[in-house]
């Protein structure tokens, strides 16, 4: 047979043993419709650059919270329940999930180059931080909202150092 040992790429998941897609890391179930759970009223779906440019006219100067993602992504998902939690605690702020897979131009013409990713924008100031967070470096997120302005982190005394003159977080090990 000259197919035997053939698996299929990235999670076609006909013929392949659960094994293989356990291996395979990071996937998850496309049934699953986790983007779609829980989310406080402050978080809103953003379909495209002329949504997108809505949302942040009719935020003002509310800080704006930008999430891309993608359905399929495993890091994403894990980060998903702890950006819900931080959107609770900071109703000021206006949360966008926007999907890589259905704005790829407009992700792409943005910067986007991993998933999760975040952009923050405070009305006349633009955008004011620009950045990747996991689950395990969610605390980029939490210093970003202190630093910025959202609810969550004020007067703690959360220093960021020197992230807002350069409008960017420095890079990390």
């Amino acid at each position: 047979m000259s197919h035997s040992g053939f698996v299929p790429s990235f999670g076609a998941s006909r013929g392949v043993s659960r094994d293989v897609r356990a291996r395979m890391g990071g996937r998850v179930d496309p049934k699953d419709a986790w983007w779609e759970k829980e989310a406080p009223e402050n978080v809103k779906d953003c379909d495209g650059m002329d949504a997108f440019l809505g949302e942040l006219q009719r935020a003002g100067d509310a800080l704006v919270v930008v999430d891309f993602y993608a359905r399929w992504c495993g890091a994403c998902r894990a980060l998903y329940p702890k950006l819900c939690k931080l959107a609770a605690e900071n109703p000021d702020a206006v949360f966008l999930k926007v999907e890589f897979d259905d704005n790829k131009d407009m992700c792409r013409s943005m910067g986007v180059k991993v998933l999760p990713f975040f952009h923050m924008y405070r009305g006349k100031d633009g955008k004011v931080a620009s950045f990747s967070a996991s689950v395990s470096k969610v605390h980029r997120l939490r210093d970003a909202l202190a630093e910025h302005g959202g609810d969550a982190g004020r007067g703690a005394g959360h220093e960021s150092g020197k992230e807002s003159e350069k409008r960017e977080p420095a890079p990390t090990r």
